[in-house]
Formats: C-alpha cells, structure tokens, sequence
C-alpha cells in the first residue's frame, strides 16, 4: 500500500473514530440542549430585561437531597454550602470542580444558613432547637437556644445585619414531624427574634405571624421582608410576604402585605443592589416553581421555571451575580445581571 493511500484510510477511520461517539451521544446533547435565551427565565415586565443574561441558561448542579434548603455561598473558598435537611446533613458544592461533598453530618437537620459580617457560618438548627456560629478553626458556639427559659421551636432562616446582630425566624417545622427533627411540643410562639450576640440580649421583633419563614433586609437595611408560610384560614386570605419598617436598627415598625404568592407560597427570599426582591415559588406546579422577582414597588417583574419546587437561593460567584436556588431535591444555578445585597 502507498503511503499516501494509507494516510488516506487511517485518516478516514480516525475521523470515523473521532466522530462515532459524538453520533451515539447526539440523543442525549439533543435532550439538554438549551436554545439562547432560555425559555426558563421570563420576563414579564420590562424592569427585569436588563437582569437577564441571553446566553446563560439555568443549570441543575446536583440531584440526590430530600429537601434541600438554605445555601450560602464563600467566595473565599468558591463554594456552596446548602441544607438537606430530611437526610440530616450539609452539603458542599465546589466552584472548581462541580463535585458536591458531605460538609457535615450529622447537622442537627440544619434549616437556613449566612454568614456574618466575619465571614463566619451562622445556622439554624431544627433538632437541637439553637442557633449556632461556625467558628474560624471549626467548633461550634451556640449562640441562642432559649427564651425566657424555654425552649425555641426549630430556628428556620437567618439574616445578619451590619450592626451584628443576628435576626432569625422561628416558626418550629422541625417539631412538628419527625421528618426534618424530632416531634415535639411547642413552648414559644411563633416569633422573629433579634439576638445581640456580643451582649447574648435576645428581642421579639414579630409576634403575629402563623409561620415565620424566609427574611431579608433591603440593601439599605431601612427595610426587613419577612415571609409567612402559614396555613391561610380563610381561602380568599394572602400567602403573604410582608415588609417592615426598621428603626434603628433593633425594631419594627408598620408591617404591611408586600406581595401575595397565591396560589402558591414563598419560603427565602433575598434582594438585589437594586432593592428587587428575589423570592423562592413553589407548591403551585408547573408555570410557577421557581423564583419570583419582585420590584420594591410590588410588581411581579421576572420568573425563574424549575422543575420543582424552590425553597431557597442566594447570590454567589466571584462577581456575585450567580443565582443559587436551592429546589426541593435538587441545587440549581443561573447567571443574571444582577448582584446580591448581602454581606460578605
């Protein structure tokens, strides 16, 4: 055989070769495939076009939680931490690899997670009933369990402010089956609390919500969101998030309906530089799972669709403008043009 006529056929079978596995796998880049701009973010109100990146699309991270919850992301480390909090663990997904690992297990069924303004990791646990601090070297300061010498229920969500302190709500899913703790019986209402936790000082900053859920301040902190997933009693009654005034940083004042999330419901929530808040949708199907994007008027602006139910998100990323949605059983991830409000 002439050299030339050889080189032809290995180049032929090498080309044959090159391409036969991308032929076989062209069913499965078929069924991932994502036209630009991805259908999945929707725009309903022209305010929200600028936050949509055209060609970045919603990415599923990760698949295998139970009932994934509060992430929180270190830009120092690159990665996500996030709840699952059925299988009593925290998980750890990496920016440099993609992999996702176990942080720690058991978490005492951890619920909503942030950090402080020292960069340091503040939870709520559901089984032990506290609020903990994930100290620089690992061990773990409780930082309120009790109060008035009771019992809380199952800390949920969690937000510090620049001041310090740390406000949290408390509104006990995790007594009430045993399936994100342990049952038991309530001793406290359900309230939002604000800790001091230089002076250890603890206050009741909302007493009159059925269950206080996902909350977030406005990016000047003059303002703290608050939602309620409560049962409503009556059908035609809000699954309400709320606003409030804050004075001085250390109360509330003039509580009022923000948006009603029926027929579905709210759970985390967080704002934008701009003051938009970006709220966790589910338990209404298709067409309204996801995130909800709200402008500081009220507005419905902007949809984010997933699959299934969002019970959380956080922005993270180097530049901050990466949405974490934490969903049901799964981590979901998509670029916009638009950067968290919280710090660090």
């Amino acid at each position: 055989m002439q050299r030339r006529t050889f080189m032809s056929v290995a180049a032929g079978a090498a080309t044959a070769l090159a391409w036969k596995p991308w032929t076989l796998a062209q069913g499965q880049v078929q069924k991932n495939l994502v036209v630009y701009p991805d259908p999945a973010v929707e725009v309903i109100d022209p305010r929200f076009a600028k936050y949509r990146v055209i060609n970045a699309a919603v990415e599923r991270l990760y698949t295998g939680a139970r009932w994934a919850e509060g992430p929180v992301w270190f830009g120092d480390g690159r990665y996500l931490l996030f709840s699952d909090i059925p299988n009593n663990r925290m998980l750890r997904w990496s920016e440099d690899t993609g992999e996702v690992s176990v942080f720690r297990s058991p978490s005492n069924y951890c619920n909503g997670n942030c950090r402080d303004r020292q960069g340091r990791l503040v939870t709520c646990e559901h089984d032990t009933r506290r609020v903990t601090r994930t100290e620089y070297d690992g061990t773990i300061t409780v930082l309120m369990d009790r109060y008035q010498d009771k019992k809380l229920n199952a800390p949920n969500d969690v937000v510090v402010h620049s001041d310090g302190a740390i406000w949290f709500s408390d509104p006990g899913y995790g007594i009430m089956l045993n399936y994100e703790g342990h049952k038991a019986a309530f001793e406290l209402p359900a309230n939002v609390y604000r800790l001091d936790p230089k002076t250890g000082e603890a206050t009741v900053v909302v007493s009159d919500m059925d269950k206080p859920n996902g909350l977030c301040f406005s990016p000047d902190e003059k303002k703290l969101y608050i939602v309620d997933t409560g049962t409503p009693k009556h059908s035609s009654d809000p699954r309400p998030i709320r606003v409030y005034d804050v004075v001085d940083g250390v109360r509330l004042k003039n509580g009022r309906l923000f948006v009603n999330m029926a027929p579905g419901s709210s759970d985390g929530i967080r704002c934008d530089m701009d003051g938009n808040v970006w709220s966790a949708a589910g338990w209404a199907g298709e067409g309204f799972n996801g995130v909800h994007v709200f402008a500081p008027d009220g507005a419905l602006i902007g949809k984010i669709h997933l699959p299934e139910t969002c019970a959380n998100l956080c922005f993270g990323g180097a530049k901050k403008n990466r949405l974490f949605m934490a969903a049901s059983q799964s981590l979901y991830a998509v670029y916009v043009e638009a950067q968290g409000a919280q710090i660090p």
